[in-house]
């Protein structure tokens, strides 16, 4: 189990992604995974208002009713470190602190829960002073609606602007980050983001860290794209550098006997910044790829070699 910042919240080292919940995998599927997930050792759930809108016939808050119901039946609530995020959902974009206050209580409805545990600020509003939000959030805290604070998608001046306003002020301090990082995604969070979790003592939890599946290595040609829920996500990745990266993982796999992804999230976990990486699963099998990265450790030589094939990306 790893601490999440200088919070009191220990997890499994790696999160199950609740993005699919509700978009690729109807609700009996989702619960399949979420009890597989907790049956395996998991207990860290990050999900968000916004998943999923962007499907067809839904209105987003699809993923956090899921969970809700899921939590409801098991009767494990408290066996759970449940995040959520605010600042997409379609009729609640932004962060202004009227927003942020009425999102929570849609979320804590949703999620028939008292408290979130783990509640982040999901895109920037520049609109909107950090002072604002940072107050808004404190209020939540204060209120016993959420347990800690998190930041996503903010700019980096705009975090450092945030913990300093925090502290300064006695208001929560942020105690995780979530950013985008991965094999394939290295170059933002490797010159910026880690610095500034290393300064202010920040958890990190990245996203796409299998880059919309791409480092799973079932994407190879322009034809594994057809029909994928995620091709156009992935089609970026698609040329002689990240095949190259692709490539790299595949050796380690066969040596090691593991699957791709399970070395993609292992390499992850290799870098001294990282708490914990977020995965999503639509499948079982998929789902014991991803919690058997924390039992895989690399050697050196390794996480040098995965270096040097994600070069162009870094």
């Amino acid at each position: 189990m790893v601490r999440i910042g200088a919070s009191e919240l220990e997890i499994f080292p790696l999160g199950l992604g609740g993005n699919t919940f509700g978009n690729t995998t109807d609700e009996r599927a989702s619960m399949e995974v979420l009890d597989a997930f907790m049956a395996a050792g998991g207990n860290f759930i990050d999900t968000a208002d916004s998943y999923s809108y962007w499907k067809p016939g839904n209105q987003g808050g699809e993923s956090e009713t899921i969970l809700g119901t899921w939590m409801r039946q098991r009767g494990n609530r408290g066996d759970v470190i449940l995040a959520t995020k605010v600042g997409g959902h379609p009729e609640l974009k932004g962060l202004a602190p009227d927003t942020i206050a009425r999102a929570a209580d849609e979320s804590l409805r949703r999620l028939g829960t008292d408290r979130i545990d783990l509640y982040y600020a999901h895109h920037d509003d520049p609109d909107v002073p950090v002072a604002e939000i940072a107050t808004a959030f404190d209020e939540l805290v204060r209120a016993g609606k959420v347990r800690y604070v998190a930041i996503s998608n903010l700019a980096p001046e705009r975090i450092d602007e945030w913990m300093r306003l925090s502290r300064e002020n006695g208001l929560a301090v942020p105690v995780a980050l979530q950013p985008q990082y991965s094999l394939v995604s290295r170059q933002k969070y490797e010159t910026t983001f880690a610095p500034l979790a290393e300064r202010h003592g920040l958890a990190v939890f990245p996203y796409f860290a299998l880059a919309s599946g791409f480092l799973t290595g079932k994407y190879r040609t322009q034809a594994d794209l057809e029909g994928a829920a995620r091709g156009g996500a992935v089609e970026p990745y698609l040329n002689a550098d990240g095949l190259r990266v692709v490539d790299a993982l595949q050796s380690i796999a066969d040596a090691r006997g593991a699957a791709i992804a399970t070395v993609a999230l292992a390499w992850v976990f290799a870098k001294p910044t990282i708490t914990a990486p977020l995965a999503s699963a639509t499948r079982l099998p998929q789902l014991a790829e991803l919690m058997a990265a924390p039992g895989l450790s690399l050697t050196a030589d390794e996480v040098a070699a995965l270096d040097r094939a994600s070069q162009p990306f870094a």
